[in-house]
């Protein structure tokens, strides 16, 4: 089993750090894997300099434009400055001879990244945890009010046509990773290509957006410290943003195929979260915007999710996964290609 230093090892990352943030304070460091496997790959390096934090791809065989480091460097420098509350980034490497890959550095950010339990006398109080909650839709309105020519952003993505070639996209995805049994993914994948909707909004489109892909401020409940993880960022429909994180967005009354599908255990299940319905009416009121298409949107989250999840137990069962919390993903592949058909089917967000 790799070590939880692989892919980052600090007498490589050391030496290297030293030299192109010109102190030599970090040549000594120490580096720890905070969170892999599924994603990227993310490390803190502490060294008598300071702390940064370090992301790179995961290790092993990379599909097609995925783990895009450069992506989520230049997106992030760019919204500096801006109300997205992002790391301040330090350091962009190319060349693969230092790790093998990309990688960027950024500076550590204080707060709680949070997933289905808060922090010990964090938002205990009904009314901070839906505090919580709204902050986390007002400042997704907040990116995607940004004007991408206004940031430098105008060339990040290409908007026309979006949802279409995400479709096209995942299900390139799908055939890399292909698994015995879960061909319902295919009928998903047509029903959302024929009946996709057109789409009204172009923003800057996260791609991965919920409540653990961001920090939360370490004292003060509802304001957020940092929207982590735009590996999926682009420009497009922002609608497919909203639409994921519902995918996301869990509640206490869920059960059947939304209980199955379950693959990141989430806090908003706890008292106090706005329930789904009331987050789209958040945003909604926040943003002005027309959700016509948010039930299409939903659908095509529970699609990329599975989509998403054949990556994890492909990459699981070639060995180039560090971290754990991976068993049990395959069983989620089927419900969530159900929760998706029946979304489009009734029209209706699930």
């Amino acid at each position: 089993m790799p070590s939880l230093s692989a892919g980052a090892e600090p007498e490589v990352v050391g030496p290297y750090l030293s030299r192109v943030l010109d102190d030599a304070r970090w040549e000594q460091c120490e580096v720890a894997l905070i969170s892999g496997g599924k994603s990227n790959l993310t490390y803190g390096v502490r060294s008598p300099a300071g702390e940064v934090v370090l992301r790179r791809p995961p290790l092993g065989h990379l599909l097609p434009s995925a783990h895009d480091m450069r992506r989520e460097h230049t997106v992030m420098a760019a919204l500096a400055g801006t109300g997205v509350p992002v790391p301040a980034m330090r350091h962009f490497c190319d060349d693969p001879e230092v790790l093998g890959q990309p990688f960027y550095v950024m500076d550590r950010v204080d707060g709680h990244v949070v997933r289905e339990a808060l922090p010990a006398g964090y938002a205990d109080a009904p009314e901070q945890r839906r505090a919580v909650g709204e902050g986390l839709v007002a400042v997704l309105a907040d990116l995607h009010a940004v004007v991408p020519a206004e940031v430098g952003l105008e060339q990040f993505g290409r908007p026309d046509g979006y949802l279409e070639r995400q479709v096209r996209r995942w299900g390139r995805q799908w055939e890399a990773t292909r698994l015995e049994g879960h061909e319902a993914l295919d009928a998903l994948s047509a029903d959302l290509a024929a009946s996709l909707p057109a789409s009204t909004r172009t923003g800057i489109v996260h791609g991965d957006y919920r409540l653990d892909n961001t920090m939360l401020h370490p004292t003060e409940p509802g304001r957020i410290a940092a929207v982590l993880d735009w590996e999926m960022s682009t420009l497009g429909d922002p609608v497919a943003d909203l639409g994921l994180l519902l995918v996301y967005w869990t509640q206490a009354d869920d059960g059947g195929s939304r209980g199955d599908a379950l693959v990141v255990p989430s806090a908003t299940s706890l008292e106090g979260f706005p329930t789904r319905a009331e987050v789209a009416e958040l945003y909604a009121a926040r943003t002005g915007a027309d959700l016509s298409a948010l039930p299409w949107a939903q659908a095509f989250g529970f699609y990329k999710l599975a989509v998403v999840c054949a990556g994890i137990v492909a990459r699981a069962a070639g060995g180039s996964m560090l971290g754990d919390g991976f068993d049990g993903i395959a069983d989620r592949i089927g419900p969530l290609v159900e929760l998706g058909r029946a979304t489009l089917a009734s029209g209706e967000v699930a």
